[in-house]
C-alpha cells in the first residue's frame, strides 16, 4: 500500500500533468508548462519532486506568484496556490495583464463559494473566461517530509505554533482560526490517504477541539454521497483495506521535556544543533579572508532524501556510529579509486612486447568496468563530502558545548538514575554548554522531579542567572507545572538512561578525520518517551478508554451514524496495525525516531508483514531552540 508521502506526489504529478491521468505515452512526452506557486506550494513541492524531476514532467519554468513575470504566450501555466484573498488578487491581476493564453488553477485547500465567485467576476471582467481551463481543490495542504512523517506549516508556522495556542491573552475567535487551520490540514491528509480514520483524543485541551471538529468536517463530507471523497477511494484496486487506521491527536502539553532534551541521533542532532528544514540543512564551512582580514564563514546547503542511502540507512542512527559509518565508506570509496589509478598505469606500458598485450587485454574489461562504474563512484564521493560537511560541523557542537555530556546526564534525569556530578556543579560550569543548554537541562530536571522546595528552586534560580541564563522560560514551566497533572507525568521516562562505552573503534580514533578525543562514546538504552507509551496503549486497546496514568481518551468514529459513547471500546477489541499520531502544538525528531524505534520493535522491521505502522505529524517542527523561545515569550506573560 502507497504511503502518504508517495500519494502526495503521485497528487503533485497528476496536477502538473494539466490534472490528467499519467500513461505511459503521456509520460514519454509531456505537455510544457509553466508552473506559479505561492511560498505554501514551495514548501510542498520542494521536499517531494527536485528540479531535474520538474523539469522531467515538463515544467520549463517555476516562480512565485508574486514575483515579476514577464508575458509568456502559447503555454499553459499551472497555479499551485493558497485560495487566499492576496493571491486571487494577484491571479486577477494576470488576466488582466493578459500574461498567460491558457489557465490552470489548483488551490492547495478548498477555495470558498464567495471566492470563487470573486475570481469568475474577475475573469468576465477581463473578459478571459475562455482561458480558464480547470480550476481544481487538490487537498494537499501539508508537507510530507518522510514515508512516515509530515508537518502542516513551514512558512508563517508561529501562527499555530506552540506559543500561538497557549499565550495568554488569545482569544476565542483567533483559538477558533487555529483549530480550523488544522483541521483543515488533517482532512487534507486523509482525503489524499483516500480513508476515514477512528479517532482518539484526550480531553479538556487544544487536542479535543481539533478532534471534534476534524469528526465533524469528516461525518459532512460523508454524508454528501455525490461530492464525498472517501467513498470511492476505499474500494480502488490496490487501496482496499480492511481496517482503518487510528488517528491520536496529542497536546503538546502531554510532554514538555523531550522538546528541550539533547539528542544524541544523527537527523534530530542535525536538526538541533544546525539549520534543517524542509529536508535541507544549511552547514557552516571554513572560508578565506576578506579584503579587511577578518575570517569569512561560507554556507553550504545540503539535501538529505530518500535518494541519498547514507541518510536513509544512518539517520537514526548514534553519531559515534555515524562517524564511524562515513569513515568506512571514505575507504571504501579511496580503494575503488586506486584501483581505477592502478588499472591506468597498467594501460601505460610498453605495448611492443607479447606479455605487454596479453596484461593490457586482461585488464580492457577491468578498465571499461572501471569507467562504466565512474558516475556512482562521483556520486559516492559527493554524498561522502555532504556527509562529512554536515558531521563536522555537528562534532564542533558537539565539542564546544559538551552535548554528549549533557545528553547522558538528561538520560540519566528522565530514567530516575543516580548523577555522577551534582546539578548545581553542572550550571556553574563555564565550559559545559550555552545558557540555553544550562536552562534546558534544568527544565527537565524540573519536570521530572516529585517535589522541590521553593528555597531550593531560588537556589537553582539564582545559579542559572549567575550562568547568564535567561529566566523567563523557567517562569512559564513553574507556572505549567502547578496547573498540570504531575502524578503521572514524573514517573513517565523510566526505562531509559545510557551506558558509555570505554573507546571508540581503531577506525575513528586512529587516522580518521573525525577526531573524536574526548566525546563520549554513548550507548543508548532503548525506552519509550511518553508519546511513545501512549500510542502503543491506544493501538492495542488496553485498559479501555484510559492511558497515560489514567487520563480518559475520547473515541470519535466518523463513520457511526451517531457520535460513539466509551461502551464502544468494549464492544471493539482488536488492535490497530496502522496509526496517525498528531501533535497540536508542535512536534520534534526525538518523537518521531522513538515511534520508528518503536515499530521496529514491533515488526522486526520498520513495517513487516503484517506489522505496525505508525506515521508522525506535527502542526510544525520545532527545534529546541525555537521551542525555549516560545517558552521565553509564554514566560514574559507570567506575573
Amino acid at each position: 500500500m502507497s504511503s502518504l508521502r508517495e500519494k502526495q506526489i503521485a497528487a503533485l504529478k497528476q496536477m502538473l500533468n494539466l490534472n490528467q491521468p499519467q500513461t505511459k505515452l503521456m509520460a514519454a512526452e509531456p505537455v510544457w508548462k509553466i508552473l506559479i506557486y505561492d511560498r505554501y506550494g514551495q514548501d510542498i513541492i520542494s521536499p517531494l519532486i527536485s528540479i531535474k524531476e520538474l523539469r522531467e514532467l515538463g515544467v520549463t519554468l517555476h516562480v512565485q506568484l508574486h514575483s515579476d513575470r514577464d508575458p509568456i504566450p502559447d503555454v499553459p501555466a499551472v497555479y499551485f496556490c493558497m485560495p487566499s484573498e492576496e493571491n486571487l488578487g494577484r491571479m486577477g491581476q494576470d488576466m488582466q495583464n493578459n500574461i498567460y493564453d491558457i489557465y490552470h488553477l489548483n488551490f492547495i485547500s478548498p477555495i470558498s463559494r464567495q471566492r470563487l465567485e470573486d475570481l469568475a467576476a474577475a475573469a468576465l471582467q477581463n473578459n478571459c473566461v475562455s482561458q480558464i481551463h480547470k480550476v481544481f481543490d487538490q487537498y494537499l495542504n501539508f508537507i510530507s517530509l518522510e514515508d512516515d512523517m509530515f508537518v502542516l506549516r513551514h512558512q508563517n508556522s508561529d501562527s499555530i505554533s506552540y506559543y500561538a495556542i497557549n499565550r495568554g491573552e488569545i482569544k476565542d475567535t483567533e483559538m477558533e482560526a487555529i483549530m480550523d487551520t488544522t483541521v483543515d490540514s488533517l482532512f487534507s491528509v486523509f482525503a489524499t490517504l483516500g480513508t476515514v480514520p477512528v479517532i482518539r483524543s484526550a480531553r479538556g485541551n487544544a487536542a479535543e477541539m481539533v478532534a471534534e471538529k476534524l469528526d465533524k468536517k469528516l461525518r459532512e463530507n460523508l454524508r454528501d454521497t455525490r461530492n464525498s471523497l472517501f467513498l470511492t477511494d476505499a474500494t480502488q484496486a490496490g487501496n482496499f483495506s480492511f481496517q482503518r487506521p487510528l488517528l491520536i491527536i496529542l497536546d503538546r502539553n502531554v510532554d514538555m521535556a523531550t522538546p528541550l532534551h539533547h539528542t544524541w541521533t544523527y537527523q534530530a542532532l542535525a536538526h538541533d544543533v544546525l539549520e534543517l528544514s524542509l529536508n535541507r540543512v544549511v552547514v557552516e564551512e571554513g572560508g578565506g579572508k576578506s579584503p579587511g582580514g577578518s575570517v569569512r564563514a561560507k554556507t553550504r546547503a545540503c539535501d538529505l532524501d530518500s535518494r541519498d542511502k547514507f541518510w536513509v540507512t544512518h539517520k537514526g542512527s548514534p553519531f559515534p556510529i555515524v562517524a564511524e559509518a562515513i569513515q568506512e565508506e571514505l575507504e571504501q570509496y579511496r580503494s575503488s579509486e586506486e584501483e581505477v589509478k592502478r588499472l591506468k598505469a597498467t594501460m601505460g606500458i610498453d605495448n611492443e612486447s607479447d606479455v605487454a598485450f596479453s596484461m593490457m587485454n586482461d585488464n580492457t574489461a577491468k578498465l571499461t568496468s572501471a569507467v562504466n562504474s565512474l558516475p556512482q563512484l562521483l556520486e559516492k564521493k559527493r554524498l561522502i563530502d555532504i556527509h562529512t560537511t554536515i558531521a563536522t560541523g555537528i562534532l564542533n557542537a558537539i565539542k564546544s558545548r559538551r552535548l554528549d555530556t549533557l545528553f547522558e546526564l538528561e538520560e540519566k534525569i528522565m530514567a530516575k538514575a543516580s548523577l555522577d556530578k551534582p546539578l548545581m556543579d553542572v550550571i556553574s560550569d563555564p565550559d559545559t554548554g550555552t545558557p540555553d543548554d544550562k536552562m534546558r537541562l534544568f527544565i527537565i530536571y524540573y519536570i521530572c522531579s516529585h517535589t522541590m522546595s521553593e528555597s531550593e528552586f531560588e537556589k537553582y534560580s539564582q545559579a542559572l542567572e549567575n550562568a547568564g541564563c535567561d529566566l523567563k522560560p523557567l517562569n512559564y514551566i513553574k507556572r505549567w507545572k502547578a496547573y498540570t497533572r504531575m502524578a503521572s507525568n514524573t514517573n513517565q521516562y523510566v526505562g531509559g538512561g545510557t551506558k558509555t562505552v570505554s573507546m571508540f573503534s581503531k577506525l575513528v580514533s586512529q587516522g580518521s578525520s573525525f577526531v573524536m578525543e574526548g566525546v563520549k562514546n554513548l550507548v543508548v538504552k532503548r525506552h519509550n518517551l511518553p508519546v511513545t507509551r501512549i500510542v502503543d496503549e491506544l493501538m492495542e486497546m488496553k485498559g479501555g478508554g484510559a492511558t497515560a496514568g489514567g487520563e480518559e481518551y475520547r473515541y470519535l468514529d466518523p463513520k457511526q451514524l451517531r457520535p460513539t459513547d466509551q461502551s464502544q471500546l468494549t464492544r471493539n477489541r482488536a488492535p490497530f496495525n496502522e496509526a496517525f499520531v498528531f501533535i497540536v502544538g508542535g512536534g520534534n525528531y526525538i518523537e518521531y525516531q522513538n515511534l520508528v524505534d518503536y515499530t521496529r520493535n514491533k515488526s522486526g522491521s520498520v513495517q513487516g508483514p503484517g506489522g505496525k505502522k505508525v506515521v508522525y505529524g506535527a502542526s510544525t517542527l520545532s527545534n529546541s531552540r525555537d521551542f525555549l523561545k516560545q517558552l521565553s515569550l509564554l514566560g514574559q506573560e507570567v506575573h
